[in-house]
C-alpha cells in the first residue's frame, strides 16, 4: 500500500468532540470516521486493526471447539417477550417495525435466536454440548454516546453460546471458554484482570468480566488491598457489619419536626445526628409493585443490585406522580406502618445498628429510635449499598480499592434463563423434555480497538503491537523528488512484501517532517527513513515505535536489518 493511494487522511488538530485518547487519535489517524454520535465508519487502517483482532479471536474459539455461524440483525420481538427482555431492556434497543406492522428489534445479543436453532438442529442429549459463535454488528441504543468506540450504539461483537444437558456440563463448557478468553486478551497483549461481575440484562448466576485497566475506564472494579477479592463494583459485596449487640437501653420511637428537610444533610442539621445514623427508605416500582429500600443515609441504593434480583421485572424509581399516587410523603418516607403491599428489602448493614433515624411518613416530621422487629419489619435482607473506597473486603476484612477500566468481555452461566421460556429443549436419555443449560460469552472487538490504545499511545501517537498494527512497517521517503531515494525506497519495500512483511510506502510530495509525524500517530512498529544524505553514506535510518530506539542499517542490508527490529518488538 502507498499512502498517496491510502484512503485515510489524518488530522493535525484534536477533533472537538473527542474527549478520551483512543477517540482523539482513532479519529486523527483516519481509523474511524462519524456518520453520527455512536456510530462510526470503520476505515482502511482501522478496519485492517480489527481485522486481525478478530483473527485471534475466531482462533482461539475455533481451538476451543466452537463452530462459527452468522445470525441476522433484525429480530422478531416475540422470543424477546417471552424471555422478558422486550419489556427489561426498556429504552436500550432499537425498535423498528416492518410494513405491516409487525414489531422487530436490532439484535444487542442473540440468545433468544440461537436456543431455537439449537433445538431445531440438536434435539437429542446424544447430540451435546454444542458450542457455536458468531462475530457480528450490535446495537444499543445508548442514552449518551461518548467516547467514541468505547460507548457506542453500533458495535462489533464476537458472542458465543453453550448447550449442555445439566449444570456440570453448564461449568466444564465455562471452564473451556474461561481460558479461551485468557489466551486471546494474552495474546492481544492487553493488560487486564478478571473479576467476579453482575449479569446486567442478560441475568443468569455466575459470570466474569474481563476489564482492560485504563485510566479513562468507565467500568469500575474493587480489588483487596491484600490481593485475594476482585469484582466489579456492580457485583462487589462488602463485609457485613456485626449485627448491633442486645438493645440493654431501647430508645422509644420519638417524632421530631424538620420543616423541609427532604435530604439527609438537612436532617443531620436539623436533627443533630451523623448521616451513618440515619436510614434512607427509598422507594421503586417494580412492574406496578411498590419495593422499599433501607440503606444507612451515607451510602446509596446499588440499583442493578436491585434489578438483579427481581428480573427480568422492570425496576424504576418512584417518581413524583408514584409519590402522589401511593399517599408517601416524598423526602420523609420511613418503613414504620408499611403494609404487606409495600415489599421491604434491606442492606445488611441495617443491622449493624439498633436504632435509626428515618422519616416518619408524614410532611416536615422524621422519627428517632426506629428498631427493626419492633417499629418496622424486612422482608429480606440482601447486599443493595453501592461499594466504595474503603469498605472492608468480603473475604478477610482487608481495605478495598477501585480500579477504572474497560470490559472488553463478558462471560455468563446463564443456565435455563433463555431456553425454559423460550421451551427451547431436547430429549433426555430417560426419553423427558429438558431445557438446554446455557452459557453466553461476549468479546468486544471495536472495544479492544479502543482500549489497546488507552494502553498503547503517548503524546505523539498510537503504539501498536505489531499483532494489531494495520501495517508492521512504514518505509518513508524523506525526499520523494530525488530519483534515488525513490528508487531505494520502492526496492525496499518490494523486498519487504516478498519476505511476507505488512508495509506501507509513504510516496507522498509532502514535507519530511509530515511523514514523520504521521507515523508516528498511525503508530507503524517500525519507521524506515530513505534520504538523501543517507543514501550518500549507504545507510537509511530505522527507528523502533515502541522504545523510540533509532538505529542506522545498511543500505543493501535494509530489509533484514528491518525484520530484526521487527522481531524484537512486541
Amino acid at each position: 500500500m502507498r499512502v498517496s493511494k491510502l484512503f485515510a487522511r489524518t488530522l493535525r488538530e484534536d477533533p472537538a468532540e473527542a474527549e478520551v485518547p483512543s477517540h482523539r487519535l482513532l479519529l486523527r489517524a483516519a481509523f474511524i470516521r462519524k456518520v453520527a454520535a455512536g456510530i462510526y465508519t470503520s476505515m482502511p487502517l482501522g478496519l485492517r486493526t480489527m481485522n486481525k483482532i478478530e483473527r485471534v479471536v475466531r482462533e482461539e474459539m475455533d481451538a476451543s471447539g466452537a463452530q462459527e455461524l452468522r445470525m441476522p440483525i433484525v429480530l422478531p420481538a416475540e422470543p424477546w417477550k417471552l424471555t422478558g427482555r422486550w419489556q427489561a431492556y426498556g429504552d436500550q434497543i432499537f425498535r423498528p417495525q416492518d410494513r405491516h406492522g409487525r414489531q422487530f428489534l436490532l439484535g444487542p445479543t442473540q440468545e433468544e435466536v440461537v436456543a431455537p436453532l439449537v433445538q431445531q438442529e440438536f434435539p437429542s442429549y446424544r447430540d451435546l454440548p454444542v458450542n457455536v459463535y458468531q462475530v457480528e454488528w450490535k446495537y444499543r441504543d445508548e442514552f449518551r454516546p461518548r467516547y467514541g468506540l468505547l460507548r457506542g450504539r453500533e458495535f462489533l461483537m464476537k458472542d458465543a453460546y453453550t448447550f449442555d444437558r445439566d449444570e456440570e456440563g453448564m461449568r466444564e463448557s465455562y471452564r473451556v471458554m474461561y481460558e479461551a478468553y485468557q489466551r486471546v486478551f494474552d495474546r492481544l497483549g492487553l493488560d487486564y484482570v478478571i473479576v467476579e461481575a453482575d449479569p446486567g440484562t442478560i441475568g443468569g448466576g455466575v459470570n466474569h468480566e474481563f476489564m482492560a485497566l485504563a485510566d479513562v475506564g468507565e467500568d469500575l472494579f474493587v480489588h483487596c488491598e491484600n490481593g485475594d477479592y476482585l469484582a466489579d463494583t456492580e457485583a462487589a459485596t462488602p463485609h457485613a457489619p456485626e449485627p448491633a449487640a442486645a438493645d440493654d437501653d431501647p430508645q422509644p420511637l420519638t417524632e421530631v419536626e424538620t420543616p423541609g428537610a427532604v435530604t439527609i444533610d438537612l436532617m443531620v442539621e436539623q436533627m443533630g445526628v451523623r448521616a451513618e445514623a440515619t436510614m434512607k427508605c427509598i422507594m421503586f416500582d417494580v412492574e406496578g409493585r411498590p419495593v422499599a429500600v433501607l440503606v444507612p443515609g451515607d451510602r446509596e441504593v446499588a440499583e442493578e443490585k436491585l434489578a438483579r434480583l427481581h428480573f427480568p421485572e422492570r425496576v424504576r424509581r418512584f417518581e413524583d406522580e408514584d409519590f402522589t399516587r401511593a399517599g408517601f410523603a416524598k423526602g420523609f418516607v420511613g418503613p414504620q406502618g408499611f403494609g404487606p403491599e409495600v415489599a421491604i428489602f434491606a442492606d445488611h448493614s441495617i443491622r449493624g445498628r439498633a436504632h435509626w433515624a428515618t422519616g416518619a411518613n408524614r410532611p416536615d416530621v422524621h422519627v428517632t429510635g426506629a428498631t427493626v422487629d419492633r417499629d418496622f419489619r424486612v422482608d429480606r435482607w440482601e447486599d443493595l449499598v453501592q461499594i466504595r473506597e474503603g469498605d472492608r473486603c468480603p473475604v478477610d476484612g482487608g481495605r478495598l480499592e477501585i480500579g477504572r477500566s474497560i470490559v472488553v468481555g463478558h462471560i455468563y452461566q446463564l443456565g435455563t434463563n433463555y431456553s425454559a421460556p423460550l421451551e427451547a429443549t431436547f430429549q433426555d436419555e430417560d426419553g423427558s423434555q429438558k431445557p438446554y443449560v446455557m452459557g453466553s460469552y461476549g468479546i468486544g472487538i471495536t472495544r479492544i480497538l479502543a482500549a489497546t490504545v488507552e494502553q498503547h499511545h503517548d503524546d505523539a501517537g498510537m503504539i501498536w503491537p505489531k499483532l494489531l498494527a494495520p501495517y508492521e512497517v512504514a518505509v518513508i521517503m524523506a525526499n520523494a523528488d530525488a530519483p534515488a531515494v525513490t528508487g531505494e525506497a520502492e526496492r525496499i519495500y518490494r523486498e519487504l512484501g516478498e519476505m511476507g512483511i505488512e508495509a506501507v510506502l509513504d510516496d507522498r510530495e509532502e514535507r519530511a517532517g509530515v511523514k514523520f509525524a504521521d507515523a508516528d500517530l498511525v503508530g507503524y512498529p517500525v519507521q524506515v527513513v530513505v534520504g538523501s544524505r543517507g543514501l550518500e553514506a549507504g545507510t537509511v535510518d530505522l527507528k523502533a515505535r515502541a522504545t523510540g530506539a533509532r538505529t542506522k542499517a545498511p543500505l543493501a542490508e535494509a530489509a533484514q536489518a528491518i525484520a530484526q527490529v521487527l522481531s524484537s518488538t512486541l
